[in-house]
């Protein structure tokens, strides 16, 4: 596996992240690295988040609550506000908008020139994760300028081996096969990697700032939190020394 170079974490770059957590889950730590040496990063939020706790609290009202809590991320990261943009597409239903989400993000491309684009993995499982890199790799091809793509995992890690066989609902047998094949991936596809092991407390401090996620916010045990998935387990994987990457310049040999 390949950890960065100098330059690279010095280029401009543009992290789309489906909802308000994922970007400080899954490259966090790289943002930070990168704002430490002065590197241009925008954060792109492509749906609201409004669905994460909806039976218990209004659409609306969770809305804003998420909306403040990506910004409040972001600056932790080290991401001015003024480079925070929120596409509020409806959370769950983002693959209902591919046509509206792809001319959005081909404006977002044009205007800001990125040299680096961060999306979720291609086949990290939830439908809005999906579609967030589906619709960015399609602007990316339609823009047609050179960018290297770096997916980062975030619900890859939802299974075993890095979450406890008895921590799942499905039998242990399908979890053992797929734990097989993401060892495959990870080994295959995840190549590239970012040291992030001295900036691990602000990527806590950042993270914590998704309150509805990271706290019980109501006292109702159905508010889950992310530590509460696959009993700690799964929060535990994005602390590790490094964030990985499957790296890729989509248009080139």
């Amino acid at each position: 596996m390949r950890e960065w170079s100098r330059d690279e974490f010095a280029r401009s770059a543009i992290i789309f992240a489906p909802h308000p957590d994922d970007e400080a889950l899954g490259c966090g730590g790289t943002v930070i690295r990168k704002k430490r040496v002065g590197a241009p990063v925008k954060i792109v939020f492509m749906t609201d988040g409004s669905e994460s706790h909806s039976h218990l609290m209004l659409a609306g009202d969770l809305r804003a609550l998420r909306a403040a809590e990506a910004v409040g991320a972001a600056g932790a990261l080290g991401v001015g506000e003024g480079d925070v943009i929120l596409l509020d597409f409806k959370d769950g239903r983002l693959a209902d908008h591919r046509e509206k989400g792809t001319q959005r993000v081909l404006d977002i491309l044009s205007r800001e020139q990125p040299a680096q684009l961060f999306i979720p993995y291609a086949q990290d499982g939830p439908p809005d994760h999906e579609a967030t890199a589906e619709i960015v790799i399609t602007a990316l091809r339609a823009w047609g300028r050179p960018a290297t793509v770096y997916e980062y995992p975030v619900w890859f890690w939802h299974h075993w081996p890095w979450t406890r066989l008895e921590a799942r609902g499905r039998g242990v047998l399908g979890d053992v096969k797929r734990g097989v094949v993401s060892g495959w991936t990870l080994l295959k596809d995840f190549r590239s990697c970012v040291p992030i092991g001295d900036v691990l407390g602000q990527k806590r401090a950042a993270l914590a700032h998704h309150r509805s996620q990271m706290t019980r916010l109501i006292s109702d045990s159905s508010w889950t939190t992310l530590g509460d998935v696959a009993g700690g387990d799964f929060l535990r994987c994005f602390f590790q020394e490094r964030e990985i990457f499957h790296r890729h310049c989509p248009g080139k040999n």
